[in-house]
């Protein structure tokens, strides 16, 4: 009987420790489950990011040249060091070795002595007209052409017009721009929406708009022939022979341009400009325009900082002449400088990948918004800013919508040959010489200087 009773004690001594592990509570068992559960589902997160390190790990360094125009006083040189910083937080296996300088005559001739001895940069950003023809000939840039068979994003918030506009003069697109500035219309709407005219978009509403103010002793135009008729002979120019005909220098006076200058002489005829024009210089003009007694002004970007009653005044495209050539929307503007990538980091297939990302994060929409800052033209579509006038949203629309940008003619020949032409206006607008001589004199100094 004993031995039974022992037995069973033993056997209920071996089966508690049993018992004890079936008797768990719900809540341990559940929270066992659910750490176990975690573990399995973090694991693969956790795989990525050790992959992730080791790929940065395995990144070769990089050390990047470069060289810009965003030195010392230059307005833009703090928002180019700012990318800059961040671009190397955010790849740190590429270091920027950057030096960039004003870009004065010095700094140009030191970037073409660097180039004709082997010692070119990565990354440079530089001028895109004639002033880079020196260094575009010696061949060791890369082409846009050839980036974009390999990166097809590259350039990609960069607006069509903008990068035909920083095509080099040999035909070739190699850079990327960042902003530049633009020429328009300006126009006191108050004055329009008080005499029941609409803003001139043709040739028709601008004779109509001429001859409606005329009558209402309001100057049309504020300009002086005298002193600054630039701006009308670049769009007088443009829309009569069209974007390429206007870009393409002749050895004699073509006839879409000797057009374009004769309509100085029908706008004078309509009135159309001060009767003193002839003598007056353009900051009296540029008053009389402020001061309302002038309905509107044709300038560039810059004259918008020095508008102060920006709720009632507007930029708007040239309204055009008759029988034009140039699209709607055709503007004047510079857009002369961007970022190119050598062919010395190119071909070092780790500097060649660096060398995209570095011109990517200078040319994306976020950093030309930054660069642009509501100052002329973006080389994307930027986003308006806090605070923008209503003449200064225009100013954005009216950039932002343009179907192509022309540089001015003085940046496609001799500075001399251009100064003939300057000087030659007040006669071709009275009369008293033709356009078409006074152009083949300019032409003849320009074929003479080459």
């Amino acid at each position: 009987m004993k031995k039974r009773i022992l037995s069973v004690v033993l056997s209920m001594a071996m089966v508690m420790p049993i018992l004890a592990g079936c008797g768990a509570t719900k809540a341990e068992v559940a929270t066992t489950e659910a750490t176990e559960a975690t573990a399995t589902e973090e694991a693969p997160e956790a795989e990525e990011a050790e992959t992730a390190e080791v790929a940065t790990e395995e990144k070769a360094p990089v050390t990047l040249k470069t060289v810009s125009m965003f030195g010392g006083t230059d307005p833009n040189a703090p928002i180019y060091e700012e990318i800059n910083k961040n671009f190397m937080a955010e790849n740190a296996y590429i270091t920027v070795e950057d030096n960039s300088q004003v870009s004065d005559e010095e700094w140009k001739a030191t970037v073409a002595a660097d180039f004709s001895v082997g010692n070119e940069p990565d990354v440079l950003q530089f001028f895109t007209d004639a002033t880079a023809n020196t260094i575009i000939a010696t061949d060791k840039f890369v082409t846009m052409d050839e980036i974009k068979a390999e990166y097809p994003e590259y350039a990609k918030d960069t607006l069509d017009a903008a990068m035909a506009a920083v095509t080099n003069t040999d035909g070739v697109s190699r850079a990327v721009p960042t902003t530049g500035y633009w020429e328009g219309l300006y126009c006191n709407k108050d004055l329009f929406d008080q005499y029941g005219l609409e803003l001139p978009t043709d040739w028709a509403s601008l004779t109509e708009a001429i001859s409606v103010f005329n009558e209402n002793d309001i100057i049309p135009i504020a300009c002086s022939l005298n002193n600054v008729p630039h701006y009308w002979i670049e769009f007088l120019m443009l829309y009569a022979a069209g974007e390429e005909g206007y870009k393409t220098v002749p050895e004699t006076a073509p006839q879409d341009w000797v057009t374009g200058l004769n309509t100085f002489k029908t706008l004078r005829d309509l009135g159309a400009f001060p009767e003193d024009t002839d003598t007056v210089d353009d900051a009296y003009v540029g008053q009389l325009f402020k001061d309302k007694k002038a309905a509107m002004q044709l300038d560039g970007s810059w004259y918008l900082g020095g508008v102060t009653e920006t709720d009632n005044t507007v930029v708007i495209p040239f309204p055009g002449i008759e029988n034009q050539k140039a699209a709607t929307g055709a503007l004047v503007g510079g857009m002369s400088s961007g970022f190119y990538i050598t062919k010395k980091a190119w071909e070092d297939p780790d500097k060649r990948d660096a060398a995209v990302k570095f011109v990517m994060a200078h040319t994306n929409k976020e950093s030309v918004q930054k660069y642009w800052n509501g100052n002329g033209q973006a080389a994307c579509a930027v986003d308006p800013i806090d605070g923008m006038s209503p003449l200064a949203l225009s100013g954005l629309d009216y950039s932002s919508k343009a179907t192509s940008i022309s540089a001015p003619t003085d940046s496609r020949i001799d500075p001399e040959a251009y100064k003939v032409i300057v000087a030659g206006i007040v006669k071709v607008s009275t009369g008293e010489l033709s356009a078409e001589d006074l152009l083949n004199e300019a032409l003849k100094i320009n074929a003479a200087r080459k």
